[in-house]
C-alpha cells in the first residue's frame, strides 16, 4: 500500500505543479483578451490569430487543470444525500464513481481524441479563418487534459482504497466539501 500511496503522491505533485503553472495562463488569457478588445474598439481592427489564441488559452486552462481540480476536490458535486453519509460510505461512493463514470468517460475521450490530434499534426492543419493559427496544439490539449484527469482518478482511487483499508486518515484535501 505504501508503494501505491507514493505513486498517488507523485501523481498529486504533477497535477498540483501543472495546476499552479496554468494559473499563469489565466493571466495570459486576460491580457490577450484585454489587448484584443482595446485594439478592436480603439482602432476598429482585429486579428483572428489573437481571437484563436484566446480560445486556445481558455481550452488549456480548463483541460490542463481538470486533474488539478479533482485533486483539490473542486469539481461540482451535489451532496444532498451522500454528504449525510459517513466518510467511509462517501469513499465507497467515490470509488464507484471513479471506476464506472470517470475512467470510462476520460479513457474514451482520450482514445477518440488522439487520432484527431495525430491527423491534425500530420497535415499541419490550419484554421480556416484568415490569419488563424495551427490547430494541432489545441487538439493535443484534449487527450493530454483527459490523461491528467485519468491519472488523478488513479490517485484518488488509491487514496479512497487506502482510507477504507485504514492506511490513511483522510482520503483527500477536501472530501465532499460542496
Amino acid at each position: 500500500m505504501r508503494f501505491l500511496l507514493r505513486i498517488s503522491g507523485l501523481i498529486d505533485a504533477v497535477n498540483d505543479g501543472i495546476g499552479k503553472l496554468v494559473y499563469w495562463l489565466v493571466l495570459a488569457a486576460v491580457l490577450v483578451s484585454s489587448v484584443n478588445a482595446v485594439v478592436r474598439y480603439t482602432f476598429n481592427t482585429s486579428s483572428n490569430a489573437w481571437l484563436e489564441l484566446q480560445w486556445y488559452l481558455f481550452a488549456a486552462i480548463f483541460l490542463l487543470c481538470s486533474g488539478y481540480t479533482l485533486l483539490r476536490n473542486e469539481h461540482i458535486r451535489i451532496d444532498i444525500i451522500v454528504g449525510r453519509f459517513s466518510k467511509r460510505v462517501q469513499a465507497a461512493v467515490d470509488i464507484f464513481g471513479i471506476l464506472f463514470f470517470l475512467f470510462p468517460m476520460a479513457i474514451l475521450i482520450m482514445w477518440l481524441s488522439w487520432p484527431m490530434f495525430m491527423d491534425s499534426f500530420r497535415t499541419n492543419e490550419m484554421s480556416s479563418d484568415a490569419g488563424g493559427l495551427i490547430r494541432w496544439p489545441a487538439k493535443l490539449l484534449v487527450p493530454v487534459g483527459f490523461f491528467l484527469l485519468s491519472a488523478q482518478g488513479v490517485s484518488e482511487l488509491i487514496k479512497r482504497i487506502a482510507f477504507l483499508a485504514g492506511a490513511i486518515d483522510q482520503p483527500g484535501e477536501k472530501m465532499h466539501s460542496h
